[in-house]
């Protein structure tokens, strides 16, 4: 079964592509003003809104990362150390 590595997303204002690598979601944008192409990795608020809005890229993530995956990438989880 084949899966889609990445996600993009065509618009007016230009095109935003996803992708998820080394477990982490990352974004860019490749706008017509855009000069930056580089990826970016998104924050565990942005998946978050993702998420809470149930966007096309929380549903390709779902399917791609999983439901668990998914909200452990956004809680920001980190465990505490021992002092």
């Amino acid at each position: 079964m084949l899966r889609c590595k990445r996600l993009r997303i065509d618009s007016d204002q230009g095109t935003v592509d996803y992708r998820i690598e080394d477990g982490a979601v990352e974004t860019r944008t490749l706008g017509k003003s855009s000069a930056d192409r580089s990826w970016r990795r998104l924050t565990s608020d942005q998946l978050s809104a993702h998420v809470e809005s149930n966007t096309v890229v929380a549903q390709w993530l779902k399917r791609r990362m999983g439901v668990h995956r998914l909200v452990r990438a956004c809680t920001d989880f980190r465990p505490m150390m021992a002092a």
